[in-house]
């Protein structure tokens, strides 16, 4: 059963390899840039840049360049710390993720001046994926990049969806919400990123139309009791924006030449993954693409249903597999451990198989870019024998989960799993296998 799982998930993180999604829409055709259905003539052509941030951002990047090659002029992509990896014509620059840093501050400005220098018949490519948030970072003027931290913290900390804090994070900032295509104007801007879906506005917002305000930027802040926690400067900023709508993220691309093309979809990432379950003769079904809320509660749920399974035969008869994606969070409310949503999911359904003695069940649960929290781990897999092994150790699986310390739970039972750097980050994935 572990051994089918990690398969899985391994035929889950090829399919989402944005390298080759990437080059299988974008080529060279003849006298012409071809990518999905709109082409371009390299006989009328200007300059082509690549302009992006993320974490999934440089190996689409590198597709760009073993596509375009010397037609390249310039370029950056930001990448998370412990990610950078050399092209030949595009920069790759490190900086802090989830908390924005000074590097970040740096790249992104350097990203803003050759923005703001293409010409009408350029193209510029913008690989913009998860994590570019806090890699692309450009904070209102009247805001400071150690403000814009604290107000990070602050959100990541309070348990709410990242929906909601992308919200308040475009409207903290002078790049997001429309505003890096709003600067690539005249030039067509070519976005290429992974079809998340975790928004209502999918990625990625730094190129796309903002439908959100002010207005809900504060109502978010308020609703998670931090509107008087955050810095004066970011609060005196979010009134001022409510009351002048000059200062409103872009709300209309009229007259400009910008697409989006998404070159992995996770939803149909868990449809191929459901097929692959099933050639290893499980039973599989998607239970849900959207899931979220807090990571323990999704993961004694998860194991719940699993046990119902294993008792009942209901809602599936084993074997099967169930897949779930979206991406959960935790609410730090004490002085916390080690740990990430995935870690914590997968130690809370240890703790729920344990107390209903559910013995034909594997859970693994991860985030798909390989570091899950801050942590070097992907995530945990579970069963039956994990708070065992725990147990015999001394160590305490419900004292870690509230302390969350989950990683060192995870490390102390030898569940943790480790992918290294992925290369991608369609979204946290959890697969449940129950036997027969």
């Amino acid at each position: 059963m572990r051994n089918a799982i990690i398969s899985i998930l391994e035929c889950a993180l090829n399919i989402a390899d944005p390298y080759k999604s990437t080059k299988r829409i974008l080529k060279v055709v003849g006298n012409k840039i071809k990518i999905n259905n709109i082409s371009f003539d390299l006989s009328s052509l200007g300059k082509v840049y690549v302009l992006g941030a993320g974490k999934a951002s440089y190996p689409i990047a590198k597709a760009i360049e073993d596509v375009l090659g010397d037609k390249i002029a310039d370029g950056i992509v930001i990448v998370k710390r412990g990610q950078k990896e050399n092209l030949k014509r595009i920069q790759v620059f490190e900086a802090g993720h989830p908390i924005p840093d000074e590097d970040g501050l740096n790249a992104t400005r350097q990203i803003v001046e050759i923005a703001k220098k293409a010409k009408e018949n350029d193209i510029v490519f913008c690989p913009l994926t998860g994590g570019c948030s806090s890699l692309l970072v450009l904070p209102a003027n009247d805001i400071s990049l150690e403000d814009k931290r604290t107000v990070s913290k602050l959100l990541l900390n309070s348990g709410a969806p990242i929906k909601d804090i992308n919200v308040v994070r475009r409207h903290i900032s002078m790049i997001k919400g429309g505003r890096l295509a709003q600067y690539v104007h005249p030039a067509t801007c070519i976005t290429l990123s992974l079809k998340t879906t975790y928004d209502d506005m999918p990625w990625p917002d730094p190129t796309l139309p903002d439908p959100t305000t002010f207005n809900d930027a504060i109502s978010i802040l308020r609703k998670y009791n931090i509107m008087d926690k955050v810095p004066e400067s970011v609060k005196k900023h979010l009134l001022r924006g409510a009351k002048d709508p000059t200062l409103e993220t872009v709300k209309s691309f009229d007259n400009m030449q910008a697409y989006t093309f998404y070159v992995v979809d996770r939803v149909k990432v868990c449809e191929k993954v459901a097929e692959y379950a099933r050639k290893l003769g499980f039973k599989s079904f998607i239970l849900s693409t959207k899931i979220e809320g807090e990571s323990r509660d999704a993961g004694i749920f998860l194991a719940s249903i699993a046990s119902e399974m294993e008792e009942f035969g209901r809602p599936f008869k084993p074997p099967c597999a169930i897949i779930v994606s979206g991406e959960t969070t935790v609410t730090i409310d004490n002085e916390a451990g080690i740990g990430g949503p995935s870690q914590e999911l997968a130690l809370a359904a240890a703790i729920q198989l344990d107390k209903n003695k559910s013995r034909r069940t594997v859970v693994a649960s991860i985030d798909t870019d390989g570091n899950d929290g801050i942590t070097d781990a992907a995530g945990g897999i579970v069963d039956y024998s994990t708070l065992r092994r725990l147990k015999k150790l001394g160590v305490d699986a419900g004292k870690e989960l509230r302390s969350h310390n989950s990683y060192f739970a995870l490390k102390s039972s030898e569940d943790l799993i480790i992918t290294g750097f992925t290369g991608t980050n369609i979204m946290d994935l959890n697969i449940i296998l129950v036997g027969r």
